[in-house]
């Protein structure tokens, strides 16, 4: 049952800093794009990032299909990777902070997912034996 809510816990907590980020992006456009030209990425990115940033919280949170869930997983790990290591690499540690909490949390929620999941996944912790939540 500690897995069940770990599971649901920390992936609401990364669904929500997502949708902050995304949040963020759009009323703070400006600085945004001017911090990620400052990193060395191209300003367009951020428009982008802000689609991808909503479709991987609705892929996980509705998870219609695993593939596309453990494809979020995926995005989501290799983008707060790379965004830890661009804040630090421009020596601005403290914006890194962000970027490894939610990798924390995703690694939590995408190694839990099987426990809470009905449809397990073929990539997460297999040695947790699942069983469908009664009455969640």
């Amino acid at each position: 049952m500690t897995a069940f809510y770990a599971y649901w816990i920390s992936t609401g907590l990364l669904c929500l800093l997502y949708i902050i980020s995304a949040a963020l992006y759009v009323m703070k456009r400006g600085l945004v794009r001017q911090t990620f030209v400052e990193l060395g990425y191209p300003g367009y990115l951020h428009s982008l990032l802000i689609v991808v940033k909503i479709l991987a919280v609705l892929a996980i949170l509705f998870r219609v299909s695993v593939f596309l869930s453990d494809l979020a997983y995926a995005g989501m790990f290799y983008h707060l990777l790379l965004s830890a290591l661009a804040h630090i690499g421009s020596r601005n540690s403290s914006g890194a902070i962000p970027a490894l909490t939610g990798l924390v949390l995703m690694m939590v929620s995408f190694s839990m997912q099987n426990v809470a999941r009905e449809i397990p996944s073929p990539y997460a912790y297999s040695d947790v034996i699942h069983a469908p939540a009664q009455g969640h």
